[in-house]
């Protein structure tokens, strides 16, 4: 069974059904698109070296975070669709009640956005735009750095 049959199985499994993921509330999408970054980014640190678990956690969490998902998302705001920045703004000056940490507000606001764009992009199924968003995020990160 290929990549794709295999999530289909997973969503026939739980009756899962997407619907249109473009009108799914901007919240919601960041909400699965936080989870589906840190999974990816969990997936590479842990694939890359065997080492504790803690070690892992501080690596990670040094990307999985507003301030890094704010930057990676500036640097690669230009090569998004129009349809990618849509979801990105909604998500972006969504009303969160969730206050920001070890960020400031503009960083928090711009990571919504981001993993909003992420939460879409795996809610449509596009795994292969999901991966090449995330690549180029990750490598606008390594030149801040």
């Amino acid at each position: 069974m290929g990549e794709t049959g295999s999530f289909q199985y997973f969503k026939d499994i739980f009756h899962i059904e997407h619907g249109q993921p473009e009108l799914y509330s901007p919240l919601a999408l960041a909400y699965i698109g936080d989870s589906v970054f840190d999974i990816m980014i969990r997936t590479m640190k842990v694939s890359q070296v065997n080492k504790q678990v803690n070690k892992y956690h501080k690596d990670v969490s040094k990307i999985v975070c507003a301030p890094a998902q704010a930057k990676m998302i500036m640097a690669l705001k230009e090569h998004l669709t129009e349809e990618e920045r849509d979801i990105y703004k909604r998500g972006r000056n969504a009303n969160s009640y969730t206050k920001a940490k070890n960020a400031t507000r503009t960083e928090y606001r711009k990571a919504t956005g981001f993993e909003a764009v992420l939460g879409y992009l795996y809610l449509k199924e596009d795994f292969e735009r999901l991966t090449d968003v995330v690549k180029m995020g990750l490598e606008a990160l390594q030149e801040t750095e």
